[in-house]
């Protein structure tokens, strides 16, 4: 982890940079012009939703996240948002081009030897802002293709600096290998770096926490506050409390700060997984396995979410408008005035209304992919209607303890009704109203998106292939990659 501190400390003096130029191209133009909003995106990696201390109820437990709550107070908590899909590649996949996997063609994780990437057919959010005057960098994970065009500066992003997937793949340790005593090769995935300049600007910060394996490099970690996992959450928070700050300091009236995660905490890890808090998936667990990461229960892909816009996003507010990560392409692009392509269709919906005057306008319903924890990869078998949700197919994940549960089919769905059954424990009496009325309705809605997949022309299809020159090079000989020598 602590490459993921010198990759923030970095993300923060380009900040500053950005914000600088930004605030003196303001000063030396036209006053009078309206100015377009600076975007930042931070995207934490594998967190659950009940690690946001502004999540949990009063004197649950003492929070690690001092300035992630900090922003929550003088902005917007999101509690009713979700991941596009319940791991890495899928979600940021669908965050940079605002379509779903079974769209643009990213249904599972990329390999360390992977061929491909995001389909050079798929335009990201990075390309359409650029194209429209905006001044794009990355900081981080990227996890969507590593090899020439596929790589984030071919992908709409001026500058990036940060590592090509997760940090427990290529030259790192297996995923919580010997925590803490043996701390994860380092420099790991290879770095890449690029820059150029722009203005204004997005911002995009995809952390490497709190994906396994942990480190904490800031804080020491104590069993009695919460260990590995916690000392590294905090330390996560003090690195969006730095970007925050920088932030505030230079442009903050202008400046959008969006913080989510990209899927929830992987729960085979045990110590080192984070808290779904009240979302259990109990119907599942009560048979085996997990019901976090790579599932679509809703510890999988409920993640916290807060928004910071001071002076334009209502402070101390929290929005229970259903919403998932699909919805900031549209929202941002509809912020900055840019038009997204014509010649394809998109799956979130423009959410300033809920960011900005506090409608709880969000989506009518979501469709949750499979994604690895039953069925076929990114097809749509669960689906979120209002309070309602229902599955066509569940599973588990590995959970802690290596327990797992079978797939099962439901037809007729199960259903849900999640205003009263947080953690999806009891599902309702099919013989009743209530069912049948839902039934009807997510039948319709599940048909016609389907069909409107089917016949969209702009679908893209994503090259998995592996190759074992496509992976980045490691020395072996160098002391980053010890840990993989020891008897």
């Amino acid at each position: 982890m602590a490459g993921s501190v010198f990759l923030l400390l970095l993300a923060g003096t380009l900040l500053c940079g950005l914000l600088f130029h930004t605030v003196s191209q303001n000063e030396a133009g036209d006053r009078t012009r309206t100015r377009r909003p600076n975007f930042i995106i931070i995207l934490a990696d594998d967190i659950g939703w009940g690690d946001l201390g502004a999540n949990q109820q009063a004197g649950q437990r003492s929070s690690q996240t001092p300035h992630l709550d900090l922003m929550a107070q003088q902005g917007m908590r999101l509690t009713d948002f979700h991941s596009p899909a319940s791991t890495c590649s899928p979600s940021r996949a669908a965050l940079l081009t605002g379509r779903h996997g079974l769209r643009n063609g990213v249904t599972h994780n990329f390999a360390v030897g992977s061929v491909g990437g995001l389909p050079l057919s798929e335009t990201t959010l990075a390309e359409i802002l650029h194209q429209g005057g905006y001044y794009t960098a990355m900081i981080g994970k990227w996890h969507l293709g590593h090899n020439g065009p596929y790589s984030p500066t071919n992908r709409g992003f001026d500058y990036y600096l940060g590592i090509p997937y997760s940090n427990d793949m290529g030259c790192t340790d297996l995923p919580g290998y010997d925590l803490p005593s043996c701390p994860p090769c380092y420099p790991g995935p290879q770095i890449l770096h690029n820059r150029e300049r722009g203005q204004p600007f997005l911002l995009y910060v995809a952390l490497a926490h709190m994906h396994v394996p942990l480190y904490p490099a800031s804080y020491a970690p104590h069993p009695s506050e919460g260990g590995v996992y916690a000392a590294s959450l905090r330390e996560m928070d003090g690195l969006v409390g730095a970007i925050k700050n920088a932030s505030d300091a230079s442009d903050k009236e202008n400046t959008l700060i969006w913080f989510t995660g990209d899927n929830g905490p992987w729960e085979q890890k045990c110590q080192y997984a984070g808290s779904v808090g009240p979302f259990l998936g109990k119907w599942q667990t009560s048979r085996g396995g997990g019901s976090a990461k790579r599932t679509t229960w809703e510890g999988g892909h409920r993640v916290p979410t807060v928004s910071y816009w001071p002076g334009r996003v209502p402070a101390n507010s929290t929005s229970s408008a259903l919403l998932s990560g699909l919805d900031i392409f549209p929202t941002l692009l509809s912020l900055a005035g840019v038009n997204p392509p014509s010649d394809r269709r998109y799956d979130g919906i423009d959410a300033t209304d809920v960011l900005l005057h506090g409608k709880e306008t969000g989506n009518e319903f979501l469709f949750h992919p499979n994604s690895g924890a039953a069925g076929k990869y990114g097809d749509l078998q669960t689906v979120r209607l209002g309070r309602h949700k229902a599955f066509y197919i569940t599973g588990a994940a590995e959970a802690c303890g290596g327990s797992t549960g079978r797939q099962e089919l439901h037809d007729p769905p199960m259903i849900f009704d999640l205003s009263g059954d947080k953690g999806e424990e009891t599902p309702l009496d099919p013989t009743t109203e209530e069912y049948k009325e839902v039934d009807e309705r997510v039948r319709r809605w599940r048909e016609a998106l389907l069909y409107d997949i089917a016949t969209d022309q702009s679908v893209s299809t994503a090259d998995y292939a592996t190759d074992q020159s496509a992976a980045p090079c490691c020395d072996p000989r160098h002391t980053a990659c010890r840990c993989h020598t020891l008897g």
